[in-house]
């Protein structure tokens, strides 16, 4: 019998005729390398294996126990601990589309997509050719053009005023007062956050943007507010959890919060062959053994330490962290990033044509195929609008038409959005920054309902909304239905908002549709409806095309 309670059973040692069950020899005691650092039972760093990495100088032997916590903390395998606050798993893997991908099986498919999209605008360049005498028209070229080196300006300026955080943050970190991070410092960040968000939008209406400025700067604007949010959250807990941790340096008193961060195993007392392994089981053993404060103090500084254990809370508050954070593309902070070792300045110049040529496209699309057809369509509906004996189904039948007619242009302008953001400029971005993951979308075509479609069409923004909304629902005691339901919310929101600054009018359209879809995941979630995988999968296409064809046409007609 094991000194704390449970039987191991050991199979092997079983003899067959009695069937007696034989109690597995248990190993001796072992303090995890962490607790063995902070009371000091560490032989030097010259006679153990257990040194400091060439990044992490060991501390002196008179420093303070949290000081040798965290770099202890530093020396460990950090995936087997658990953390605190949500993390992401950021690996080291290229996207679908990359040449280096095994993901080949439909490769052929993406290559006729660029073969149709030729024979689109070859097609579009003889009809103007026919008719115009000219090749192509741009008639939005202008609005491209529109105030282009102001808006640019500005860009830069509502990027830069992100920084702002790191200034505040310091002064989080350093207070001792009212303004630490879990006091009023949450407060004033929020307050901060709200009034830039609410600047940032409303300038592009103050300065009358044409409708392409206004949606690049409304995007743009969205995207770094939520890397400043999450800049801002995720140090201010690691501020909390530094404020902890050196709390236990100083003599244990009513006041010390001593409430354990993370929950770990109970032991577990049976007859049976556990089916766990050894090493499993060992850790629970091994965090049984040490004290609760020696336990609190190597989750605490555990968790200040970066997954990649390179880089310890609060050596990452510099300008040029920040600055690399906000180049890097991705919406969730983290201390540290997995990195290629090189970069290459061929993929970059490849990605960064594809942008333009993506663009090209878009703009022939639209230019062909979209606005012709609402143009025509506000001319009848005017027409029949004035009409005295005409019949409001006449307007319902122009408006199905137009419908009708948008569907394919919009399945192109939707495929053509998802290739030149997640595969080329975020690809260029992560190119630059040699960013290592470069997973940022999934296999979202084969999507059978809206909830996995939402965790596979853009995987940065999912990671967001998981760690900074959901968890954070979830943590404020919502249920996980509830939870759900606020981040479709927070998520429809912001649609809206790209929406009404594309038409300048908040209809809300948009964030109904995203809304049904919580009812529409509920039923396809059923069981017999959730085996029907090729039906799910069609009706995900159908329901995706015809969707954007009628939110356009309900903006712009109605």
């Amino acid at each position: 019998m094991a000194s704390n309670g449970s039987l191991k059973v050991d199979t092997a040692n079983m003899n067959g005729s009695s069937g007696i069950a034989q109690p597995r020899a248990r190993y001796p005691p072992r303090h995890s390398s962490l607790a063995q650092a902070i009371t000091g039972d560490l032989a030097p760093s010259g006679a153990t294996s257990f040194r400091s990495s060439h990044s992490t100088p060991a501390p002196p032997d008179d420093a303070p126990p949290s000081i040798k916590a965290v770099s202890a903390a530093r020396q460990q395998l950090r995936s087997k601990q658990r953390r605190m606050f949500p993390t992401i798993d950021y690996q080291s893997r290229v996207s679908y589309f990359d040449p280096r991908s095994t993901y080949t099986d439909f490769r052929g498919f993406f290559i006729l997509f660029w073969v149709g999209l030729a024979i689109m605008v070859i097609t579009a360049m003889l009809r103007n050719l026919n008719d115009t005498g000219s090749l192509l028209s741009f008639k939005q070229w202008p609005l491209f053009t529109q105030n282009i080196w102001e808006l640019a300006a500005i860009d830069v300026v509502m990027c830069a005023s992100t920084a702002l955080s790191l200034p505040l943050h310091l002064l989080y970190k350093s207070s001792r007062g009212w303004l630490r991070w879990e006091r009023l410092g949450v407060v004033v960040q929020s307050i901060f956050q709200a009034g830039w968000l609410a600047f940032w939008i409303s300038w592009p209406f103050m300065r009358d943007y044409s409708w392409t400025a206004q949606v690049f700067l409304t995007i743009h604007t969205l995207a770094f507010f939520m890397k400043m949010h999450s800049y801002a959250f995720y140090n201010g807990h690691l501020s909390t959890t530094l404020n902890r941790l050196t709390d236990l340096d100083r003599p244990i008193g009513p006041q010390t919060p001593m409430s354990s961060v993370i929950r770990y195993p109970k032991a577990y007392l049976s007859l049976e062959p556990k089916t766990k392994s050894d090493e499993v089981e060992d850790d629970e053993d091994e965090h049984q053994e040490i004290t609760p404060i020696m336990q609190l103090r190597e989750d605490l500084a555990t968790e200040l330490t970066s997954p990649m254990g390179n880089v310890t809370y609060p050596a990452n508050l510099t300008v040029a962290n920040f600055a690399d954070y906000l180049l890097c593309p991705t919406l969730c902070y983290e201390i540290e990033y997995p990195r290629t070792p090189t970069r290459s300045y061929l993929e970059l110049f490849w990605k960064t044509l594809a942008v333009f040529g993506c663009v090209f496209l878009l703009v022939i699309t639209s230019e062909e195929f979209i606005l012709p057809v609402l143009d025509s369509s506000q001319l009848r509906l005017a027409a029949q609008g004035a009409d005295p004996n005409s019949h409001w189904t006449d307007g319902a039948l122009i408006f199905a038409e137009t419908v009708s007619s948008l569907l394919f242009p919009f399945m192109i302008t939707f495929l053509l959005v998802f290739l030149v953001i997640f595969e080329y400029v975020l690809g260029a971005f992560a190119e630059i920054t040699r960013f290592a993951d470069r997973k940022f979308y999934s296999d979202w075509w084969n999507s059978l309902d809206w909830l996995e479609f939402s965790r596979e069409w853009n995987i940065p923004v999912h990671n967001f909304f998981r760690r900074h909304v959901y968890s954070a629902s979830r943590q404020a005691r919502m249920s996980r239905g509830l939870a759900t339901a606020m981040t479709f919310f927070v998520s429809a929101v912001a649609h809206e908002l790209v929406m009404g600054c594309i038409t300048r009018k908040f209809r809300g359209y948009g964030f109904i549709l995203m809304m049904l879809q919580i009812p529409f995941v509920a039923i396809q979630r059923l069981p017999w409806v959730r085996k029907q995988a090729l039906l799910n999968n069609v009706l995900f296409w159908v329901f995706m095309i015809i969707g954007l064809s009628l939110l356009c046409a309900l903006y712009v007609l109605v």
